[in-house]
């Protein structure tokens, strides 16, 4: 990494020559992201910093959003505006505690997860019931778990394309669920994440149709682990724990979109949409998730037109509470579905280096796959046969069966500080995120000047 940063110093044109170069390409313009940007981090230092913490729905979400709007203004976007819509909001309350009673009897470090129900502030002390997946709990003897608490567990792992979410994660979205449909008076589970920090993982969790939310919570992993060595050392006595957990549902509350725009020369062309999302949970301050994306598409923006006006309209989309639902993705798609989109891409995956390039149109309209395949390759980004989806927050592109491109950043600690209280400033590695803006500044440079029409299929 290092490495390949100063050989793109060494060939980059210095600040000053880039002021006087009349129309430099996107590659230049890439190049100069590299060594010199500075637009990614301001922005998320800033938010963190004046901001902090910003709960889908609260007072909180809505400071996050003025403060970007005034960024976005004072960095030149026009069209600056914050798109309202309503939201069910949920927010953890004030008590979150575990606490074994027998046979081992200490506390253990825990926090809700997003939709828990509350356990009253005299909480609730059950047998507890070890589960190792979610494919045993679905398995759960009929009764078992019937005025009992769940423990779920899992084993995921690092990994640089961020998969073992997929593995791990059903443990937090859906393990409350069933556990209550089988009865459970709640549950608890092992954190999703890679570290061992005593810092639970928070998130959201979901309950079925007709299936009234009980009392859920992740444990950090080392309290995770420790359980379960109570659970090996018992003898098959019974581990009975207190658990107390008070969040609210607040109702229906207000949230929103902030977008900008940098406008281009032909208004007859679909824009260039760049997404992130805006809000974060409650114990960090949501730097990696996912401040460092919003900054990354608003520098990736601001680079790739630093010297001439695109062709294309490049369109920002800071989403709102998509943490708790993708409310706005949802609500920018139903808002917007009648204006085309030329091409969507999103940054939620923290702030580290870009390795890969995918898209959707690989095979419909090769030559300008290719042609970012070969811009992006000499910030060691590879090529891939993998078909794009896109990020959460694009949800219009699917729904419009636009293009889309993923730019796949190394998740290999993404998980060590996603949701938790070490998702901070301090995380963002500067070298690192430099690279990222100058893969996006590529990218979009080439995008916002495509005559072409983007089409992700015959």
């Amino acid at each position: 990494m290092h490495r390949l940063l100063l050989a793109l110093g060494a060939a980059s044109l210095p600040a000053a020559a880039l002021a006087n170069y009349p129309a430099p390409d996107a590659g230049a313009l890439a190049d100069h992201a590299a060594e010199h940007d500075t637009i990614a981090w301001d922005f998320v230092e800033g938010i963190t910093t004046e901001v902090g913490p910003r709960q889908a729905g609260t007072e909180a979400e809505k400071r996050g959003r003025e403060w970007a709007m005034r960024w976005l203004k004072r960095n030149g976007f026009a069209n600056v505006a914050d798109e309202p819509f309503e939201m069910e909001t949920w927010v953890p309350g004030d008590l979150h505690k575990a606490e074994i009673i027998s046979p081992y009897p200490q506390p253990l470090v825990i926090q809700p997860l997003g939709g828990s129900a509350s356990t009253g502030p005299d909480g609730i002390t059950a047998e507890v019931i070890e589960f190792e997946s979610v494919d045993a709990l679905r398995e759960a003897v009929p009764g078992l778990l019937e005025g009992r608490i769940a423990y779920v567990s899992h084993d995921m792992t690092p990994t640089q394309d961020g998969s073992q979410y997929g593995f791990a994660g059903p443990a937090r979205w859906v393990g409350a669920g069933i556990a209550a449909q089988h009865g459970a008076v709640a549950t608890v589970i092992k954190s999703v994440g890679t570290d061992y920090h005593r810092n639970p993982h928070v998130g959201g969790t979901g309950f079925p149709e007709g299936v009234a939310p009980t009392p859920a919570g992740a444990l950090s992993l080392p309290d995770a682990a420790n359980l379960e060595r109570m659970f090996d050392r018992s003898g098959g006595a019974a581990i009975v724990m207190k658990l107390t957990l008070t969040p609210r549902d607040l109702g229906t509350t207000t949230s929103g979109n902030v977008v900008g725009e940098i406008v281009g020369r032909d208004p007859s062309l679909p824009p260039v949409l760049l997404a992130c999302h805006l809000d974060s949970w409650w114990n960090g301050t949501g730097a990696f998730d996912d401040g460092a994306g919003c900054g990354i598409a608003a520098a990736a923006a601001k680079n790739a037109t630093a010297h001439e006006q695109p062709l294309r309209t490049i369109r920002v989309l800071f989403a709102g509470a998509e943490e708790t639902g993708l409310w706005g993705s949802k609500a920018y798609s139903a808002a917007h579905i009648d204006e085309p989109v030329g091409v969507a891409f999103e940054s939620d995956f923290g702030a580290d280096r870009i390795w890969q390039f995918q898209s959707n149109f690989r095979e419909a309209n090769p030559e300008l796959h290719a042609q970012i395949a070969r811009a992006v390759a000499r910030f060691g980004v590879s090529n891939s046969t993998i078909v794009a989806t896109g990020g959460a927050d694009i949800n219009i592109a699917r729904d419009q069966d636009a293009a889309i491109i993923d730019l796949q950043q190394d998740g290999s600690r993404y998980f060590d500080l996603h949701h938790t209280p070490d998702d901070t400033l301090d995380k963002i590695d500067p070298v690192q995120l430099r690279q990222n803006v100058a893969v996006w500044t590529q990218v979009v440079g080439i995008l916002a000047n495509y005559e072409g029409e983007i089409r992700p299929k015959e």
